[in-house]
């Protein structure tokens, strides 16, 4: 049974309405996925070092599904949710969902090494991506970009998710049709160590259908917590991801992300999955 996930109404701390938004950073194309349905590279390196709850890393794994990994590669396509009921390797997901790049009409899932906002990164791009099964009349636009902060102290690193159009939530395999429903899309982190507090964080609307969608409940283009629209930004210091100020966040058991400005949601599904042929692990 999917998680249940309330979110907790309070005041928005963002005063100011938000700037124009973000589009997705050129560059970090340097390399490609071909074309590909629950695929994933394999190691690749990031060009700096970084702590991510108490593991530094020089290399991730970019899942075709919307996500990055660091202990191995995951195809992984249905999300169970990001908090306490994820299972995985450690994971940075900008949308956790059935990518799937067979369709002639689709981009590739590509990534790359460069520079962000003055500093140097690594990026995974999903720029016109569709869903499964080779479906391409619904295509999404979204990035990670991962920044070096060793600035600020070794092993530490910003994430940034950025957001240009997010036209479709949910594969075929995912409970979905035409793109929508059944077991939609989850954005968020985990230290893919289960239900210790601290170590993971799913934002409101995940796995709930219609909400972020260009013309949904909580749209991902205009979501922010650093008042550019479409832009998500954490900070990890020292190892930890700093309490985010979101729009809003699933309660998760010992969960410490503060909520800000959510919104009321209940959503439930059966999981129902296809057989994973390639799948990796």
């Amino acid at each position: 049974m999917k998680l249940l996930g309330v979110a907790i109404a309070a005041t928005l701390a963002l005063s100011a309405m938000p700037a124009l938004a973000e589009p997705l950073a050129p560059g970090f194309s340097a390399n490609a996925l071909p074309r590909n349905d629950d695929g994933a590279t394999g190691a690749v390196a990031l060009g700096f070092s970084a702590n991510y709850f108490g593991n530094v890393y020089s290399t991730a794994y970019v899942s075709n599904n919307g996500y990055l990994t660091f202990n191995g590669g995951q195809g992984t396509y249905t999300p169970s949710g990001l908090g306490s009921g994820y299972s995985g390797q450690p994971i940075i997901a900008a949308f956790f969902a059935d990518v799937d790049t067979r369709g002639a009409a689709s981009a590739l899932t590509t990534y790359g090494t460069g520079t962000y906002q003055g500093y140097n990164a690594f990026g995974a791009t999903w720029a016109g991506v569709g869903y499964f099964a080779s479906q391409t009349n619904k295509l999404n636009d979204f990035q990670i970009i991962l920044t070096d902060r060793s600035d600020t102290g070794a092993g530490n690193f910003d994430i940034f998710f950025n957001y240009d159009r997010i036209e479709w939530e949910t594969g075929n395999a995912s409970g979905g049709s035409n793109g929508l429903g059944g077991i939609s899309a989850a954005v968020g982190y985990n230290a893919g160590t289960g239900n210790q507090p601290n170590t993971f964080f799913e934002l409101a609307g995940s796995r709930v259908p219609g909400s972020f969608l260009d013309t949904g409940s909580a749209p991902l283009i205009n979501t922010t917590n650093n008042g550019v629209a479409g832009q998500l930004q954490f900070s990890v210091r020292n190892g930890s991801v700093l309490p985010p100020v979101l729009p809003g966040a699933v309660p998760e058991p010992a969960t410490w992300a503060m909520l800000i400005g959510g919104f009321g949601m209940v959503g439930g599904a059966m999981r129902r999955r296809r057989p994973l042929a390639g799948h990796l692990v």
